[in-house]
């Protein structure tokens, strides 16, 4: 699907002179059990980023009948790669790991912020978390508007489960292999913490699924979809940024 708001379809003069609010996916490549693609983390941050962008702007730059002072809001293309150590047992999985990541996002937002008003981290890996945080703490403290927002659904299983599986078969079916799709471990994520610490999710899933994906269908992920976008929007339209640079 082609996006109105996607950064890399403009042209520099498009967002001269605007007001512009950045909302860059940030994913992971790594295991996400038999039946989903190694970018499944990748592939929601970059759909719920554009969609909310397309919401979000009140003008398209690449029009030129706009008021070139109109404020807009724009999807970066998408960090695909992220600190995904945990998947590091499973062949795919490409992790650089928590400083890599908190340098390059550090880097990312001194560069954005010299021409973008506002950034936003869609993160859509759990494991990055702590590292997008610290990475929006020192952009903010170095006078950067900065914040992040997690791609996270309530209740979810934590991994390849009847969430993510859902998500994908409503927007990427082509890409999901359902004869292969198995249960894996669907114990707490909290009892599981200290296994996955000293091994990794190899550790405690044979088939590196933390959940059960049975009952997913592209009726419930289109319903995390939505909520997920409409929470993204609701967010930056509010710009109430947490003490942990987390949009509220």
């Amino acid at each position: 699907m082609e996006r109105r708001a996607a950064l890399g379809q403009l042209c520099w003069p498009q967002l001269s002179d605007r007001s512009v609010t950045l909302l860059v996916p940030l994913g992971a490549t790594e295991q996400h059990g038999p039946h989903l693609p190694l970018d499944t983390d990748s592939r929601i941050a970059a759909l719920v980023a554009g969609l909310a962008a397309d919401r979000l702007s009140t003008a398209d730059p690449s029009t030129a009948d706009d008021e070139p002072e109109a404020p807009v809001v724009v999807a970066a293309p998408g960090i695909n790669y992220g600190a995904s150590g945990e998947h590091e047992g499973f062949p795919g999985t490409i992790s650089i790991g928590h400083e890599a990541l908190h340098l390059l996002l550090v880097e990312y937002g001194r560069s954005a912020c010299r021409w973008a008003d506002r950034l936003v981290f869609v993160n859509g890996h759990g494991g990055n978390g702590p590292t997008v945080a610290a990475a929006v703490d020192t952009l903010r403290y170095e006078g950067r508007d900065a914040a992040w927002f997690p791609c996270a659904t309530p209740g979810a299983d934590a991994h390849a489960g009847m969430t993510e599986t859902s998500v994908l078969l409503h927007f990427s079916p082509e890409h999901v292999i359902l004869s292969e799709a198995a249960a894996g471990n669907a114990a707490p994520i909290a009892s599981l913490l200290p296994a996955l610490r000293e091994g990794g999710v190899a550790a405690v899933s044979d088939n590196g699924v933390l959940g059960d994906p049975a009952g997913a269908s592209a009726e419930h992920g289109a319903s995390v979809t939505d909520a997920l976008v409409t929470g993204l929007v609701a967010a930056v339209g509010a710009w109430s940024v947490g003490r942990s640079g987390r949009l509220a």
